[in-house]
């Protein structure tokens, strides 16, 4: 009977660990710091480049950052 509550008791500080684990806050993403430290026209040229938006779009965005405002 003890040796099933030593064993019960060692799964629930395992499972509380690996859910304090899991909610600390991580490091910000490669992705995520790398657009940080990328200008508008960057971004524009590497969404292009990946597909994300097509060539009226690029167009179209590129220009409105040529335009000064």
């Amino acid at each position: 009977m003890i040796r099933l509550l030593v064993i019960l008791l060692v799964i629930v500080i395992v499972v509380l660990v690996l859910m304090m684990i899991r909610m600390r806050p991580s490091a910000p993403k490669p992705s995520q710091a790398k657009s940080a430290q990328e200008g508008p026209r960057e971004i524009l040229k590497r969404r292009y480049a990946a597909g994300e938006i097509d060539e009226d779009e690029y167009l179209r965005r590129m220009s409105g950052l040529s335009q000064d405002w």
